[in-house]
């Protein structure tokens, strides 16, 4: 038997970061994200062997263990071990042999939402072979549970709802894990104009996010006042960029995303940097009318809104910095899963 599953990655349009602790505890957290047409996928198949396989395909990384209801951490496909640790923990399930195979369609550290969406991708496999009566808030904080407490990893609450619900959302974010998903119904015809305006570039470059998160954590937990500033202003962005979304001023977009990157710089230290600026100041050069780093910043993917017909200019000048211009579309959709020949 065979079980599949996919989540997509995620375009945050406003309010990064302000959905990180301590911040959306001590405030409120609000962020704007779409989902788009680059996924992460697992595949869960049953084996005759008593072996449990991980294989990250995209990595070229693969582990054997034998058959064990807890397997060790060392580093190395982490996320697919903790999803399978903790489901066997909460759920116990004979076991059995099987090979665990995972895709990303964009790297790792890239701003994209990527570890986090995998988690959910994975817990979506393991929920069709299990039936486990999971709605879309249960997954979302399941993964987040399991990336943020039992492997320790640094983030925020977007990506795993993103991934899990799909489409335009409005995220509110409070204390004790409290998440608002509003889905935005948006007019086709704004998207489709949104789509065909934002030009999506990859760096060539990754970042290990975690130090900049931490580093966003202290300034809020150190009350630096013109870090803790930046976040209420980005939480006010989100609001901005939600109003001019559904009412079609897309002619402000470029302007909402520009006041976005100003003020995400203060909130830490690595957020951008000198190819960053520069990168940035091209794009407008070019005609992007604002611009903003995905994810916590450093590198990875970056993304402007590009009016009429200047995405073909901005994209021309983009490569003079290498790195790669990507076509997305927006995708509706959030996490399925289903079994081979179900669908």
């Amino acid at each position: 038997m065979l079980y599949r599953s996919k989540a997509p990655l995620r375009l945050g349009l406003a309010g990064g970061g302000t959905d990180v602790s301590p911040y959306c505890d001590l405030y409120g957290g609000a962020i704007l994200n779409a989902t788009i047409s680059l996924y992460a996928r697992a595949h869960l198949e049953m084996l005759d062997r008593p072996v449990i396989e991980l294989v990250a395909a995209d990595r070229g990384e693969r582990e054997e263990h034998p058959l064990q209801a807890e397997l060790p951490l060392n580093g190395k496909l982490d996320l697919l071990k903790g999803v399978y640790n903790r489901v066997q923990k909460d759920s116990p399930f004979p076991l059995q042999g099987f090979r665990l195979t995972t895709h990303v369609d964009a790297p790792a550290g890239s701003g994209l939402g990527t570890s986090s969406t995998l988690v959910v991708a994975i817990i979506g496999v393991f929920a069709e072979m299990l039936k486990l009566p999971m709605g879309e808030y249960d997954i979302a904080r399941y993964a987040y549970d399991i990336e943020r407490i039992d492997l320790g990893l640094a983030g925020g609450r977007q990506d795993q709802y993103a991934a899990t619900f799909g489409g335009v959302n409005y995220m509110e974010f409070y204390d004790h894990n409290k998440v608002i998903v509003n889905p935005l119904r948006i007019k086709p015809q704004y998207l489709d104009e949104l789509e065909n305006n934002l030009v999506l570039y990859y760096t060539d470059t990754t970042r290990a996010s975690a130090d900049i998160i931490t580093e966003q954590q202290r300034n809020v937990t150190e009350r630096k006042s013109a870090s803790v500033e930046a976040m209420h202003q980005l939480k006010e962005q989100s609001k901005m960029m939600k109003e001019a979304l559904l009412q079609g001023r897309l002619h402000e977009i470029g302007e909402i995303l520009d006041f976005g990157f100003r003020q995400k710089r203060l909130m830490a230290a690595n957020i951008s940097n000198d190819r960053i600026e520069q990168i940035y100041a091209s794009a407008l050069a070019a005609g992007a009318l604002g611009g903003k780093i995905s994810g916590a910043g450093g590198g990875g993917f970056m993304m402007f809104y590009c009016p009429g017909t200047t995405r073909y200019a901005v994209s021309a000048a983009l490569t003079a910095f290498g790195g790669e211009v990507r076509p997305f579309a927006f995708s509706p959709a959030g996490l399925t899963f289903y079994r081979e020949g179900t669908k």
